[in-house]
């Protein structure tokens, strides 16, 4: 038996940035604790590792480059003894308390990012963009499951009208028919939409109905233009085909 695992840019870069934030924090929480050890006052080591979290590849070599620097004028003030230029400031300061502040930095800005990670994850955007790759992918169920999510979150008449499609490709006509209904009620601009609503009338038995919809399609701008879209023969003809005429 053969497995076969596909993944999309977007779901990667899903998976990657977690990571990144992740170890961006790590870095900055690092650069915080090796420049309070290293004598920086607050104020510039807490620059440091803010600067480290979000630029870490462009502040991180600077701030070592700064270190180096400071290390090196310290061992000519005091060739004997390196440790000795530190400011009173820092050499009366606590070992322990000197690790305070970094440990206590690093759990927030974890915090921070698991809290900011949970609810971009969760958000109708981030549903709604799942949904896009799922569909790219081929993955239907997911892509219903993603819409369906988006739309308790928030209740939009376009992700209903996407929800419908997607239900009437699976063969689920009666729910792509509740969507379709909530897309038209919610007030979506799709001139196509009763084409659709007629589709799923169609499958569901509905017939009079449907051509109702139908009818209503081949008076939209799609089926009145120079060039009339592909669709609208196909309603004309169920139009013609309806068991009893119920046309307004």
């Amino acid at each position: 038996m053969k497995f076969h695992w596909q993944i999309s840019a977007g779901e990667f870069f899903d998976l990657l940035r977690p990571a990144a934030l992740v170890f961006s924090a790590l870095l900055s929480t690092w650069v915080l604790a090796s420049a309070r050890r290293r004598g920086f006052r607050s104020y510039v080591a807490a620059a440091w590792a803010l600067g480290t979290f979000f630029l870490p590849f462009v502040v991180l070599p600077l701030y070592l480059i700064a270190r180096n620097s400071a290390k090196r004028r310290a061992r000519s003030i005091h060739p004997e003894n390196p440790e000795t230029s530190q400011p009173a400031e820092s050499s009366a300061r606590p070992v322990k308390l000197r690790f305070v502040a970094p440990v206590v930095y690093g759990v927030l800005l974890l915090s921070l990012i698991g809290l900011y990670l949970y609810r971009d994850r969760n958000s109708v955007d981030a549903h709604l963009a799942r949904a896009a790759q799922a569909k790219v992918m081929g993955q239907r169920e997911k892509t219903i499951r993603e819409y369906r999510a988006a739309l308790a979150l928030e209740d939009n008449p376009h992700t209903h009208k996407l929800l419908g499609i997607e239900l009437a490709d699976a063969g689920q006509w009666s729910e792509a028919l509740s969507e379709f209904r909530a897309a038209e009620r919610g007030g979506e601009p799709d001139e196509s939409l009763p084409f659709r609503l007629g589709q799923a009338l169609d499958a569901t038995g509905q017939s009079s109905e449907a051509a109702i919809e139908y009818s209503r399609f081949l008076n939209r701008h799609p089926c009145t233009q120079s060039l009339p879209d592909k669709r609208c023969a196909e309603a004309r003809r169920r139009t013609m085909a309806a068991p009893t005429n119920q046309l307004p």
